[in-house]
């Protein structure tokens, strides 16, 4: 199964942004898809992640009440809808593939090409 994002630009503080993670060459049913992003200089960051079977999210703190996950099963595609965005959300987004849903990048076996995400302020 590969993995691919789409949807990321630029926005202003406030605006919202839907991102996109279509999975292709296979079924994703089983598996949990989660989102995490990369800040320039900083680590790797988990943001978000659903249970594909029944869509139980899994969000931090962090972005609780701004980003939520979902998923089209029919599509195959998960999406990480942003809201209130801020500059500090500025990141490459990925989205992961996985066994386990899990708030760690190790758990996750399959990765899409990241999707750029900046907001001005």
């Amino acid at each position: 199964v590969q993995l691919q994002a789409s949807g990321g630009g630029w926005v202003q503080a406030g605006d919202s942004l839907r991102l996109a993670c279509e999975a292709s060459g296979g079924t994703f049913s089983g598996y949990a898809m989660a989102w995490f992003r990369q800040a320039p200089g900083k680590e790797r960051e988990f943001v978000a992640a659903i249970t594909w079977s029944t869509g139980t999210p899994l969000s931090p703190g962090s972005v609780k009440g701004r980003f939520t996950m979902s998923r089209d099963v029919a599509r195959n595609t998960g999406y990480l809808q942003m809201n209130t965005l801020k500059p500090e959300d500025t990141a490459v987004y990925y989205c992961a593939g996985g066994e386990l849903i899990s708030y760690y990048a190790d758990a996750y076996t399959m990765w899409g090409q990241g999707t750029l995400v900046t907001v001005s302020s």
